[in-house]
């Protein structure tokens, strides 16, 4: 057996209450003889909380400031008191909030809140729950020991989503992990945080426990890694647009990470990465439905994997990425001219602004983006050199599934199944495994609806539960 058979990593909501906590102890104890690393995330919208906080501490609003403080204070140590826990981990939680409180207090009288800064507040979350999920991992007969994240995943110093240096990072899991593990112990780490060369903290991006996960079983050479969160694993669509998805029992990374990019909440985009340049199969489990045992994709979640079974159906999921604006930028100057695409691209590239599908022609492009922050400089430098136009409320429809190359006639059967509904771009053929269009935003529902009931009526009992 390897030193670590599995990286399980437990997301807000299967860290919400005490119940929830208890119930990952559990988990976590049906896993004991595999030698686990156990990933936490900050409780249930705490992240959220401490955004606000920075927020109000910037402005300077001192009561929303310590409204907030004061609920993440009593909702901890009230938690605490639900598990049965001790004196030490109490003052341990009341030591770090005090420090929250001083680093607050910093922000406010300076007025000022860097990346760096931001990242040291939105820490807290993963430096909490480790302290709760400790105590009911050891009433629960695990011998838990608390890592510091912040001194074994090492990064760059792009404060806010820090890449990870994996060659460094290496090197801390081997002295800070491995011998815990060949000891018996269970290391257990928040997830999201990280730390420069220099030991400075920090994050690897909202929703990065995800990839703190992937990254610690890559590097660790773990057999398997389970993304337990609230939902039976990934499905056919957004059971609240579509009450018939079904639950997917196995998918290919190249799939997953496409419906993640795609919109998929289940996992984090960048999730998949390590995973899959290291052939970790990734397993996203339900903590709320949780049988004793190993995962079984015929029973429960979803198993991501270099390979999966190929299905009849030609698409495996929809996915929809909502509020998106599609940017058109028109120039007959560069009418046979080179140069016209890449001065395009130095301009995204410059704002560092991703770009999800494109469409071209001989002087338009159109292309559409998510992060709108950046889209006044965007258009400012884009109109020196040609006409732009951008057009908001609008939703990327992403079918994906490794058969789209073998089935021939499929984008007439989409746009068969859509009807009289608009669409604005197409793309097919990028990646060979996915068909992207570009919707109004208020007719979301009713595309995935209509294309659910065309494509997913009929399933393989091998690959859909």
């Amino acid at each position: 057996m390897p030193t670590c058979a599995v990286v399980m990593k437990f997301g807000g909501t299967s860290m919400e209450d005490a119940a929830a906590i208890r119930r990952m102890a559990a988990i976590v104890a049906d896993r004991a003889a595999e030698r686990p690393v156990v990933v936490v995330s900050a409780m249930a919208k705490v992240t959220d909380q401490l955004a606000e906080l920075a927020q109000a501490a910037l402005k300077g609003d001192q009561e929303t400031a310590g409204g907030l403080l004061a609920g993440l204070r009593e909702r901890h140590l009230a938690t605490l008191a639900q598990l049965a826990g001790d004196g030490e981990t109490a003052a341990a939680i009341e030591h770090l909030l005090g420090e929250l409180g001083d680093l607050v207090r910093g922000i406010a009288a300076v007025g000022e809140l860097t990346g760096r800064t931001q990242d040291a507040v939105m820490s807290f979350g993963e430096r909490l729950s480790p302290l709760l999920a400790r105590v009911a991992l050891r009433q629960a007969g695990v011998r838990a020991q608390p890592v510091d994240a912040r001194q074994v995943i090492v990064t760059d110093e792009q404060f806010t989503h820090a890449r990870p240096l994996y060659a460094e990072s290496q090197r801390q899991v081997e002295e800070r992990l491995m011998p815990l593990l060949a000891d018996g112990a269970t290391p257990l780490l928040g997830g999201f945080l990280a730390g420069t060369r220099q030991g400075v903290g920090t994050t690897l991006g909202r929703g990065g426990s995800d990839f703190s996960a992937a990254i610690l079983g890559a590097l660790l050479g773990a057999q398997r890694i389970e993304i337990w969160t609230d939902v039976d694993g990934m499905l056919t669509a957004d059971p609240r647009v579509c009450p018939g998805a079904r639950r997917i029992k196995a998918i290919s990374f190249q799939e997953a990470a496409e419906l993640a990019y795609f919109g998929a909440k289940v996992l984090h985009p960048a999730t998949l990465l390590p995973a899959m340049h290291s052939g970790v199969p990734v397993w996203v489990l339900n903590s709320r439905a949780w049988l004793p045992g190993p995962p079984d994709g015929a029973r429960t979640g979803t198993r991501i994997a270099t390979r999966a079974p190929r299905t009849q159906a030609p698409f495996k999921c929809i996915s929809c990425k909502r509020r998106i604006v599609v940017v058109d930028v028109v120039s007959t100057r560069m009418l046979q001219a080179h140069g016209f695409l890449k001065a395009i691209w130095d301009v995204f590239a410059e704002q560092r602004c991703p770009v999800d599908m494109v469409s071209t022609s001989e002087v338009s492009v159109s292309l559409t983006i998510a992060d709108t922050r950046a889209l006044p400089e965007i258009a400012d430098a884009l109109g020196k050199f040609a006409d732009v136009r951008c057009e908001g409320r609008k939703a990327i429809l992403c079918l994906v599934g490794e058969n789209l190359r073998d089935t021939p006639g499929l984008a007439g059967q989409v746009f068969a199944a859509l009807g009289e509904l608009n669409v604005r771009m197409i793309s097919q053929g990028a990646s060979e495994i996915n068909i992207g269009m570009v919707v109004d935003d208020d007719d979301v529902p009713e595309a995935m609806r209509r294309l659910h009931e065309r494509f997913f009526s009929d399933l393989d009992a091998a690959v859909f539960a």
